[in-house]
């Protein structure tokens, strides 16, 4: 049973999701569960319920190894949860059997209020295209995807898409996803207003919360925006990406 703050809008999302990619599900187990993308590298991962020891976390793993094998897919990621509230520390648990320690991302969530700025740069889109704009400027938008909840997102400078962002919607809480700008556009506050935009979008429509998960780098802004960090997920990869035949 998922009890962290913005754990079941999260799920929710990789199950909107899963609709756009073929092949994609959520796998549940008495100890975990994961969302299984064969097409789609970055959202293979996993998230472990109950209490995280060493045994219950390689338990957990040893299970999900089985799971996105059968998928086909040889890259996937185990989410432990920590209460801590900063990067720095080790991880909670020493070792997980066959799996290696890969990097740490802050859960971070706020109260939404009214006063948000919406900015008429900011458009939605497609996922496909909000995920493209955090790489390079995108000039031709496809048509948002028909999934409720769902959204993508692009901030709009000088005619083409240079930042992008997913949101979900999941009861009174609004996740944002895929945050990012195009790197030499960075540090100029564009993903700030598209973020902003989101969010007095999101109160409109009747969220009271929003969740997301940071990177080192991404704390700054995000803290400026009125998110503060309510504990951490320490994330695992298996030691060795087996052979195909």
């Amino acid at each position: 049973m998922l009890t962290h703050p913005g754990e079941d809008t999260l799920v929710a999302s990789w199950r909107a999701l899963a609709r756009l990619s073929h092949g994609a599900h959520l796998s549940y187990r008495d100890r975990s569960v994961a969302a299984v993308f064969p097409s789609w590298a970055p959202l293979n991962n996993a998230i472990m319920n109950g209490p995280t020891t060493p045994e219950a976390a390689g338990a957990a793993a040893a299970e999900l190894a089985g799971v996105f094998q059968a998928a086909g897919v040889p890259t996937w990621a185990l989410w432990l949860w920590s209460p801590l509230t900063v990067l720095e520390p080790p991880a909670t648990v020493e070792s997980v059997a066959g799996m290696i320690e890969d990097t740490k991302t802050l859960v971070m969530t706020r109260t939404l209020t009214p006063g948000a700025l919406p900015s008429p740069a900011a458009v939605r889109t497609s996922i496909e295209a909000a995920s493209l704009a955090t790489d390079e400027p995108v000039r031709a938008l496809s048509e948002p995807d028909d999934i409720p909840g769902l959204d993508g997102w692009v901030f709009v400078h000088e005619g083409a898409a240079v930042a992008g962002a997913w949101s979900y919607l999941h009861g009174t809480d609004c996740g944002l996803y895929a945050i990012g700008t195009v790197p030499h556009l960075r540090r100029r506050g564009l993903a700030a207003a598209l973020i902003q935009h989101v969010l007095a979008d999101a109160y409109r429509r009747g969220a009271r919360t929003a969740s997301l998960q940071s990177t080192r780098m991404g704390v700054p802004l995000y803290r400026s925006l009125g998110f503060a960090p309510i504990g951490r997920y320490e994330e695992w990869v298996p030691a060795a990406t087996p052979s195909t035949p």
